[in-house]
């Protein structure tokens, strides 16, 4: 059965944050709130735990989740050849609503869907989230919602779309923001703007003038 706890209290927020670990290093799944929506997170490098949260979500392998960090530290451990412009990015909009687009390490051994070689990455701006991450390291998170379903803003609306296909809720309230992250695509010879969301096209092209739109 799913355990909820009311992060709004010293107690209920430490006691969450360690089940909420506990959960994460079993290959279970955990909801976290974010800067933008909650999320639904499991371990990045467990495979059959982001096989967990993709069917939790009704989500097929050719929509990979995309994975949150605790710091930009950790992204010359996940990314292969990351650009000046995607550092760039990193130091003006991190932690934040700007998830990047890079070729990751070849030497990872994770199993985030059909990726292509590619992964996701985001550092939030939410200090519940990035205390988990600094436990658990790397996790796979995507909203925490049915596909095709508001992404929500709140963890009743999460709990009531996901219910037991989730161990641990950590419930810290209203999120700030109901749009999803911006999403750039660094993996070709320009940079591509993959989804508009909480970083304008006008604030990401004044770091990178030759950000192109989505075909």
């Amino acid at each position: 059965m799913a355990r909820r706890y009311d992060c709004s209290t010293g107690f209920g927020r430490a006691a969450g944050l360690r089940e909420a670990v506990l959960a994460v290093r079993r290959g279970e799944l955990v909801v976290l709130p974010t800067d933008t929506v909650y999320g639904i997170g499991a371990d990045a490098f467990n495979r059959e735990a982001v096989d967990r949260l993709l069917r939790a979500k009704g989500r097929g392998r050719a929509m990979p989740s995309p994975v949150l960090v605790a710091s930009p530290d950790a992204l010359d451990d996940l990314f292969t050849d990351f650009s000046e412009q995607g550092r760039a990015l990193v130091e003006a909009f991190w932690p934040g609503g700007l998830t990047l687009v890079a070729r990751h390490q070849p030497s990872l051994t994770w199993d985030l869907g059909e990726t292509h070689g590619t992964v996701a990455v985001r550092m939030p701006s939410h200090q519940m989230a990035l205390d988990l991450l600094a436990e658990t390291g790397p996790m796979a998170v995507s909203s925490a919602n049915l596909t095709g379903a508001p992404s929500p803003q709140d963890c009743d609306a999460a709990q009531t779309m996901l219910g037991d296909s989730v161990t641990v809720y950590l419930d810290g309230g209203p999120t700030k923001a109901a749009v999803a992250s911006s999403i750039v695509d660094l993996t070709g010879p320009a940079p591509i703007l993959k989804r508009a969301g909480a970083i304008s096209a006008e604030r990401l092209r004044k770091l990178v003038p030759d950000l192109q739109d989505a075909p």
